[in-house]
């Protein structure tokens, strides 16, 4: 059976052994930082902070049957602080016209822009590639299970939801837009300016240019990756505009992958979410039932849910299949939370 809960110390093992598969920026080869993100995330889940942007939820994938983490995703409750700044580019455009020679040119425009009140962003789901494509749709359970938790839990995130996009990178791993713009005024390749601003961004304001990046200007390679989404992205940008996320016209400043957002209250899983007691005193009948992810009170973690058929009956009530019950051990009654699959 595969379960999403919240990240455990025990987890640290398995996570690590995750990182080493592919290079993940969310989720670095070194030990001690995974563990200082299992930390943060359990202080998160426990004991919120009022500070909003301290906060930050990891959420992992395990098959339990085999006992063994295939994947996470994460909540950042607060993106772009004074302290730390949102940076985004502006996609624009700017109209030239000449009377004297009769001629006009619309230049694309990327112009960098910031945000010290940033909303909540959600991020860094990774699923082990042996995985990808299985009939469980594991990649969808991890994405989901984020909006299941901000169901539950409004409070504790920003009215706004933030998600940002990997671009089409070629076959080094190298950003087209990187190369052609952040290199010349950073000197540093992409991958070192991308962990540094995880840490630092002041040499981004500082050092990036100011005024409005002409596109035109820029080799094809590089203006044909703005905005855009790389292959294996497109099913996350399909996913998210289906329920209700929009593209900003803003990109980020490094490689110009897309920046999405919706309102909370808009994000369809969110609006149709099912609340209930579960019981076990009404028959349960699997054609009446419909797919959902529920979340459970559970005894060892701060935050349980797994993929399964919930009955509603129209009373207030819900009801599962008395088998999962049982194998769970799941204690009844008690008040759940759903969202549709």
């Amino acid at each position: 059976m595969f379960i999403l809960r919240s990240v455990q110390a025990k987890d640290l093992k398995d996570l690590y052994k995750l990182s080493s598969i592919m290079v993940f920026i969310n989720l670095p080869q070194d030990e001690e930082l995974i563990k200082t993100k299992i930390e943060s995330s359990m202080r998160s889940f426990n004991n919120p902070s009022s500070k909003l942007s301290e906060n930050y939820y990891i959420f992992v994938l395990e098959d339990t049957t085999a006992g063994e983490i295939l994947g996470v995703s994460m909540i950042h409750a607060q993106h772009g602080t004074e302290e730390e700044p949102h940076f985004y580019l502006t996609v624009g455009q700017e109209s030239k016209f000449s009377q004297t020679i009769n001629t006009g040119f619309v230049h694309g425009t990327l112009k960098l822009g910031l945000e010290t009140d940033g909303p909540t962003e959600i991020g860094g789901l990774i699923l082990n590639p042996e995985y990808r494509g299985h009939e469980e749709k594991l990649g969808k359970q991890l994405s989901f299970v984020r909006f299941l938790y901000m169901a539950k839990n409004p409070g504790r995130f920003k009215t706004m939801i933030h998600s940002e996009l990997m671009p089409p990178l070629d076959k080094h791993g190298n950003s087209p837009l990187w190369e052609a713009v952040g290199r010349r005024f950073l000197n540093m390749n992409y991958v070192e300016a991308d962990i540094l601003s995880r840490s630092n961004k002041e040499f981004i304001l500082s050092l990036f240019p100011s005024e409005n990046i002409y596109q035109t200007l820029l080799p094809m390679d590089a203006r044909e990756s703005i905005g855009k989404v790389g292959k294996e992205t497109e099913p996350v940008k399909k996913m998210l505009e289906s329920i209700g996320f929009k593209y900003t016209f803003e990109v980020d400043p490094f490689d110009g992958g897309p920046h999405y957002r919706c309102p909370l209250k808009e994000i369809k899983p969110i609006k149709n979410k099912m609340t209930g007691l579960l019981i076990t005193n009404k028959a349960y009948d699997p054609a009446q039932a419909r797919n959902v992810m529920i979340s459970l009170e559970h005894p060892d973690y701060d935050f349980f849910a797994f993929k399964t058929k919930l009955q509603i009956h129209g009373d207030g009530q819900v009801s599962l299949d008395p088998n999962l019950v049982k194998d769970l051990g799941i204690k009844l009654p008690q008040k759940i939370t759903a969202i549709p699959l």
